[in-house]
């Protein structure tokens, strides 16, 4: 569980307390019912990450986009506000860059949403290359978290940070890598494969 669930649903139960003292329990209800779906919606759970020459899902979603961008291939991955918002870094190595850049909250699901959107982009340098992956936040989505700082060494599928509520995270993969997944799977954060280094 990551701690910010534990923020909300403690606020929450703090609010649906003073109005089940004031009025009745049931007026409270929508109070205990977000308190649980912040406690599900910051879940964690551990996940086993393949060994191998490839790139892991760094979130939790549907591929929504696979396509040629920049000279190698871009994998868009939307998140809704059901699945699991822990990000994690798709192959070992070090941070070589961490840039934050404002932008537009349009609905994360959507093209436009992976270069006007508000975000985060991460770079990660080591053994099996160089990649570059986006925390891009969405519609509902305001709040971008980020663990790791450039110099930080990482594992693969290590967490390193979160998007609240709905969103979307793009990866960049350069040519020697071959991507293999499609458009319309789902994938899980540290152990769906979702590109090969090529031999």
């Amino acid at each position: 569980m990551v701690k910010y669930g534990f923020y909300y649903a403690a606020a929450l139960l703090v609010g649906a307390g003073a109005v089940t003292y004031f009025t009745n329990w049931v007026w409270a209800l929508p109070f205990y019912i977000l308190a649980a779906f912040c406690l599900y919606f910051f879940r964690d759970p551990e996940r086993e990450v393949p060994p191998g020459p490839v790139a892991v899902s760094p979130a939790d979603g549907k591929v929504v986009v696979v396509k040629p961008e920049n000279g190698g291939q871009r994998v868009s991955i939307f998140l809704n506000v059901f699945d699991v918002h822990v990000n994690r870094t798709p192959i070992p190595g070090r941070v070589v860059d961490v840039r934050y850049q404002e932008g537009q909250f349009l609905v994360a699901s959507k093209e436009a949403a992976s270069h006007s959107n508000e975000q985060n982009v991460i770079t990660v340098e080591g053994p099996l290359g160089r990649i570059e992956f986006k925390q891009i936040a969405g519609l509902i989505a305001r709040r971008i978290v980020c663990y790791k700082k450039p110099g930080d060494a990482v594992a693969a599928g290590e967490r390193v940070g979160l998007i609240k509520f709905g969103s979307r995270v793009d990866i960049q993969f350069d040519p020697e890598w071959e991507i293999v997944v499609k458009v319309g799977e789902r994938v899980s954060a540290g152990s769906s494969v979702i590109a090969r280094k090529k031999q």
